[in-house]
């Protein structure tokens, strides 16, 4: 018996060692790097595309790298990121040739919009927004927006700060986070007459599902329906104090979620941030004011068919 117990011990201290060592070469190492694959993509601009890019632009991009001292999305410190993934700073997306993406290729940047994967081959981790499952026009229209005259966006020569992911990034990138698939199909464009659909699009290419299912970590960004918690809340984004921010249940659950709202305070609620007269949105969930009426009520119609969870989040107030 005393024999056994003492092999079972050696195994063990032999298994805890190479553990450690594992962690120790992950934590000394980079987040892993992949096969770039050249992407031959010929970019469509025009002023009603340009003007597309800017409207995603602002929802999907600018909360992350817009410098309200440069007031371009040249990058920043990204207080409100999880300080599990350790300290992360959004890079200069401006079109400067040496600090920003002005001598990237079209293709180089759908490849990494898509994919995750940077031209030089390094993984982007997941707080950077993927967009394995938006639309080609709209990507079309992202890119066109980033080669366009606007002031968000002309060259601006700010360094990028070098991210300094933690010993949890680093071994998410291996085991769990890895880049997405580059679609070999077209991905079309919801109609406006199928509302559902739209709706669909939306809350999920918007990044609605990822901050609304149970947790960022757990989130299935191909397939967001089969995200646990998904659209239930309870998710914990940061504001820029470092607080967390528990997020609301948007099933139609009547007594956790937004089963009792009517889709006018929806729109209101999501577009400016306001439900009868009081403040509906807190950072760092920030109103929409640029989708339509249109958008905003479609995105509701979607989330009233989604199976009521009942789950009650309390309301996050500072």
């Amino acid at each position: 018996m005393k024999r056994a117990l003492k092999i079972i011990g050696v195994g063990i201290g032999v298994l805890v060692l190479i553990i450690a060592i594992g962690l120790i070469f992950i934590s000394a190492s980079d987040i892993p790097s992949y096969e770039v694959t050249k992407i031959d993509f010929k970019l469509n601009s025009s002023p009603e595309s340009v003007a597309r890019g800017e409207k995603l632009a602002l929802m999907l991009c600018a909360n992350c790298h817009l410098n309200t001292t440069t007031n371009k999305l040249s990058g920043k410190r990204m207080m409100d990121a999880p300080p599990e993934f350790g300290e992360i700073y959004s890079q200069n997306i401006t079109q400067d040739e040496t600090y920003g993406i002005g001598n990237w290729t079209d293709g180089e940047l759908v490849y990494l919009l898509r994919t995750g994967i940077k031209r030089d081959g390094q993984y982007s981790p997941p707080y950077m927004a993927k967009m394995p499952n938006l639309a080609d026009k709209d990507i079309n229209a992202i890119i066109s927006f980033l080669r366009s005259d606007n002031p968000l966006v002309t060259a601006d020569p700010t360094a990028d700060t070098p991210t300094k992911p933690s010993l949890l990034t680093k071994l998410l990138c291996r085991v769990a986070f890895k880049p997405f698939p580059m679609p070999i199909e077209e991905i079309p464009l919801p109609s406006t007459d199928n509302t559902l659909e739209l709706g669909k699009y939306l809350a999920h290419n918007l990044d609605c599902f990822s901050c609304h299912s149970a947790d960022f970590k757990s989130n299935d960004y191909l397939n967001p329906e089969l995200s646990p918690g998904y659209f239930a809340g309870g998710n914990k984004p940061l504001d820029l104090q470092g607080r967390v921010m528990l997020t609301p249940n948007l099933t139609p659950d009547k007594e956790t979620g937004i089963g009792n709202w009517t889709k006018e305070e929806f729109i209101n609620a999501l577009k400016y941030g306001q439900k009868k007269g009081e403040k509906a949105l807190t950072y760092p969930m920030m109103p929409y004011p640029q989708l339509t009426d249109l958008e905003a009520g479609a995105i509701f119609e979607y989330l009233q068919t989604i199976p009521p969870v009942k789950n009650k989040v309390e309301r996050s107030i500072y």
